[in-house]
């Protein structure tokens, strides 16, 4: 059972506005296939090592701005724990990879499916599919004091109050310090850097009008969730078929 921390507006944040990861990240990395239970429904095999691509950080809106729905489309949601980096990283080893998080969000990696099945059938990039505007919705970010032990965080997504996603951040495949030094070898992370984590099974449609809803468990001894919700509206100008 999800019990709300409100008033929403007094959200878990450290950050001041002129210093926020929402404003100053200048890239959002995304984990493919990091949890067993989302291969298994995709029929995907379990990758060897991390698979990473990137979402503009325009994708992102926080509550209460709308996710904006592209019509004529298969749009679906993919919850995600998020990490943000507290300072520039490069080739960091797994053991140092933790002194560099700031903080952690929840998000949904928002993905116009149709239109990226479309494309990988063709060879092509999908990354209009998963970098449309308002397609990364985040929650504040919570400090990093707030959660001790990121790798036992339980979070939830909910669509018209039916819960469709559920996972703990210990199921994953790569966990989060393996996830950063391997990014890091490849690419300098900066400071307000997010980092999605991968999604659990569940993953299924948004439809224009759905009200959907972000759950993270702060507290595993109180069970307390912060929630966020977002309402879905149609974006006409975007047509895919």
């Amino acid at each position: 059972m999800v019990k709300p921390i409100a008033p929403i507006a007094d959200a878990i944040s450290r950050v001041s506005s002129s210093n926020n990861f929402f404003n100053d990240g200048r890239k959002i990395v995304c984990v493919a296939r990091n949890y067993k239970s989302h291969c298994q429904e995709t029929g995907k095999p379990i990758p060897e090592k991390p698979i990473f691509f990137l979402k503009p950080p325009s994708s992102m809106v926080m509550f209460p701005r709308p996710i904006l729905i592209p019509e004529d489309t298969l749009v679906e949601h993919e919850v995600e724990f998020g990490v943000v980096m507290g300072r520039t990283a490069r080739n960091i080893p797994e053991d140092h990879a933790m002194n560099y998080v700031r903080g952690y969000t929840l998000a949904i990696d928002v993905t116009a499916r149709k239109m990226q099945r479309e494309l990988a059938k063709e060879g092509l990039p999908w990354t209009i599919a998963k970098g449309m505007d308002t397609f990364c919705p985040v929650t504040k970010l919570i400090d990093v004091s707030e959660i001790p032990d990121p790798q036992n965080v339980n979070f939830e997504l909910y669509v018209n109050n039916v819960l469709q996603q559920t996972g703990n951040t210990s199921q994953m495949i790569f966990p989060i310090t393996k996830l950063i030094s391997e990014a890091s070898k490849y690419m300098t992370l900066q400071k307000n850097d997010l980092m999605l984590t991968g999604t659990p099974s569940g993953v299924g449609p948004l439809r224009i009008g759905d009200r959907v809803k972000i759950a993270l468990n702060i507290d595993q001894a109180h069970s307390e969730f912060f929630c966020v919700p977002f309402p879905t509206k149609h974006q006409g100008y975007v047509q895919f078929k």
